[in-house]
């Protein structure tokens, strides 16, 4: 076999591969022993029929597209691997010429990642949020606890703002009781936003036994996005309590003898969550810079693969959950189709730069991936999926995705590397030390890039004629 390359731009070539027909010798018999077992011929048992009576009865031609496409898979990596290319994809395989006992040439027109140069990234520098934790913030987290540990007495007198209301619902649409909207026994707290629209309006006012009704639009179920006539009744009225901000208040909720103990407590989670999301934001600034300090030609393919994956994910999960349809969602967006695409298209280029880049970080400083941190992020991501650890495990084992979790851990030790290079400071201009933080690495990587997953299967896949 012999082979070329052509480089047709950065990130796409076309290799020419010449086969001598010696060399299908072992597709054609397997083509041979394949058409055996799938016909029947009078006077033959079966996978017993001579290649000459299969050529005659079901001519040539069929055996030799059977081999062919039995060995193009071979040849083409065969070519792959001699000219060391690094392949994205399935190629686009046209055969040029097939002489029976003679010859087969074909070309395979395939995306390649590109060639990247690594600049020195040493001089990188960005600003962060500076870690400040005033009072106020304190105050309002040790708040948030106390309406944790509110209690509620039912009274007798009219919804106020506060109150903690136990209502029936009943939504119509064009005049019909919507099957999914029906609801009893709801409590709700007046003022929280975290019903319908209209709602709080609807109840304030109302003793138990009262009810109004009120127009609303839906925010999910079978009528979303549709405009309801809603009837609430209200069943109970309770009073919501709060307990005393003292140090009963900080045994009660916490470990803590006293209610200082506790705000210290507030201050120094305050403060540690504060951090990650310093951290967090520096790893994203850093990417940001380090990615315009590289030129990274993007395969228009993998492209037009990665949007489709993102719009589809969108359309069909994260949508799909919410009972919206992306024209609903634009509409709550503020956004036209065509912002929309542009953006989506701005967020597919970046994710597949961020990883062309960290991949070849990867390779320039030879990071490698030890069993310890491939747990470490397996725990992580299980956390996040809200599936065990072993659960996820062996989803990830069963859909060979091991690989890609390893090249995650990866990426996010090459990107660490650069945020140690680089020189981060706050808004107060002092210089942040982000060595506790390499967790948040991992992490904020997995968020800024998108890798083209499909694509990268879809290099396993084979070529046909």
């Amino acid at each position: 076999m012999k082979s070329a390359v052509e480089t047709l731009n950065p990130t796409r070539v076309r290799l020419t591969v010449e086969v001598p027909f010696e060399e299908l010798k072992d597709s054609l018999d397997a083509a041979y022993k394949k058409i055996n077992q799938q016909v029947t011929v009078k006077g033959f048992r079966k996978g017993k029929i001579p290649a000459r009576v299969i050529d005659q009865r079901f001519g040539r031609g069929a055996v030799l597209e059977e081999a062919v496409n039995d060995a193009l898979p071979k040849f083409y990596t065969e070519a792959v691997n001699e000219a060391e290319l690094n392949v994205l994809g399935q190629p686009e395989v046209d055969i040029t010429e097939l002489k029976d006992n003679e010859t087969l040439n074909f070309t395979a027109e395939v995306d390649v990642r590109p060639t990247i140069e690594i600049p020195d990234y040493s001089g990188i520098e960005v600003e962060v949020d500076a870690v400040e934790i005033a009072d106020e913030d304190v105050d309002k987290a040790v708040e948030e606890l106390r309406e944790r540990f509110a209690s509620t007495s039912p009274v007798e007198r009219a919804a106020e703002d506060g109150d903690v209301v136990t209502i029936d619902l009943e939504a119509k649409v064009e005049g019909e009781v919507l099957e999914d909207g029906v609801a009893s026994g709801v409590s709700y707290t007046i003022g929280s936003g975290e019903l319908l629209e209209g709602i709080d309006e609807a109840v304030k006012g109302l003793e138990a036994g009262a009810e109004a009704t009120f127009t609303s639009e839906l925010k999910g179920g079978s009528a979303a996005g549709k405009e309801s006539e809603v009837t609430v009744k209200v069943t109970q009225v309770a009073k919501r309590e709060l307990p005393e901000l003292d140090d009963d208040f900080a045994q009660l909720a916490s470990e803590f003898d006293t209610l200082d103990e506790l705000k210290a407590d507030s201050r120094k989670r305050l403060e540690t969550a504060r951090q990650f999301d310093q951290a967090t934001q520096a790893q994203e600034r850093v990417l940001e810079k380090l990615l315009e300090l590289v030129e990274v030609p993007v395969p228009e393919k993998l492209l037009e693969d990665e949007i489709r994956t993102r719009k589809h994910n969108l359309e069909h999960h994260q949508l799909g959950q919410m009972g919206l349809d992306l024209a609903k969602y634009l509409e709550i967006q503020g956004k036209t189709e065509e912002e929309f695409d542009a953006e989506t298209r701005e967020q597919a280029v970046k994710g597949i730069k961020t990883q062309f880049v960290l991949d070849e970080l990867v390779n320039k400083e030879k990071l490698n991936v030890n069993q310890e941190e491939l747990t470490e992020h397996l725990m992580r991501r299980a956390q996040s999926s809200g599936m065990s650890p072993d659960q996820f495990a062996q989803a990830v084992v069963e859909g060979g995705q091991v690989p890609m979790l390893v090249g995650e851990v990866a990426r996010g030790k090459a990107l660490a590397v650069v945020v140690e290079a680089a020189t981060v400071k706050d808004t107060n201009g002092e210089v942040v030390d982000l060595d506790d933080e390499d967790e948040a690495a991992a992490e904020s990587t997995e968020a800024a890039e998108a890798p083209a997953e499909a694509a990268a299967e879809a290099t396993e896949d084979e070529p046909k004629a």
